[in-house]
């Protein structure tokens, strides 16, 4: 009778309707951490990116609608990367550069090609908004390696290959600790200390540093600009010089 009353008492009274809270929160909380590569990570990342997507629609329209009007056309910008075991998948960004060409049909280097407009998305990080739509899908993820460009695939030595073994995230260990202002070896390094270690401690880290780093805009750099050399190309001098000695 007096478990019957007690029973009773929990699911009625404040303190009773508290304490299941906070209990189920805990065990919640313990499943999430000890699960979290397992199952848990994708959960966050398709409810997180989800409601995402909703609060941030109004924000999404207008961006939709400046960047067809300053790129005149197409505002996305979708391009082929390495996913998870380097499966390919299109990412997609709000474009920041124009078409523009050289007298021979070839495109002009990035840093001539990148607007104002575009420097104000990539300053901003809302460039990449329209990732949380290949999270959602599950060709992302909120935290992981970056996903890079498909030309570098055939550089990577095996140990940094191991990147590829987790979904490529909107940010990352690198992003948090450096970013652009890395080099190529610190980064594949932050990478795989991530890979080796990912847990929901970590990417609650690293998602509470990413916010601060975009708050101070720190680190943005260009593809391919004088401060920011393509991989292959980095690679390809390594190669060329450990040749020479």
């Amino acid at each position: 009778m007096n478990m019957e009353r007690f029973l009773h008492s929990m699911i009625s009274e404040w303190w009773g309707i508290t304490l299941i809270v906070v209990f189920s929160l805990v065990v919640w909380v313990l499943l999430s951490a000890a699960l979290y590569k397992q199952f848990f990570k994708r959960f966050y990342d398709v409810v997180l990116s989800g409601m995402a997507l909703i609060v941030l629609s109004p924000i999404f329209m207008v961006l939709i609608i400046l960047g067809a009007i300053k790129m005149k056309g197409n505002p996305f910008f979708t391009q082929l990367r390495p996913g998870k075991n380097e499966k390919i998948f299109k990412l997609i960004k709000f474009r920041t550069m124009t078409c523009e060409t050289d007298e021979n049909g070839e495109l002009l280097p990035d840093e001539k090609r990148l607007t104002k407009y575009g420097k104000i998305l990539r300053s901003t990080s809302l460039d990449e908004l329209p990732e949380l739509i290949n999270i959602f899908i599950g060709q992302m993820s909120i935290v992981g390696p970056r996903p890079l460009v498909v030309q570098y695939l055939p550089f990577y030595t095996e140990r940094e290959r191991e990147r590829h073994t987790v979904r490529p995230g909107l940010t990352g260990l690198a992003q948090v600790n450096g970013r652009n202002s890395l080099t190529w070896e610190e980064k594949f390094e932050y990478d795989l200390i991530y890979v080796g270690n990912v847990s929901l401690i970590s990417d609650i880290k690293i998602i509470i540093k990413t916010v601060q780093t975009v708050v101070k805009r720190e680190n943005i750099g260009v593809r391919g600009s004088n401060t920011l050399e393509d991989f292959d190309k980095y690679r390809e001098k390594q190669m060329e010089e450990k040749y020479v000695n």
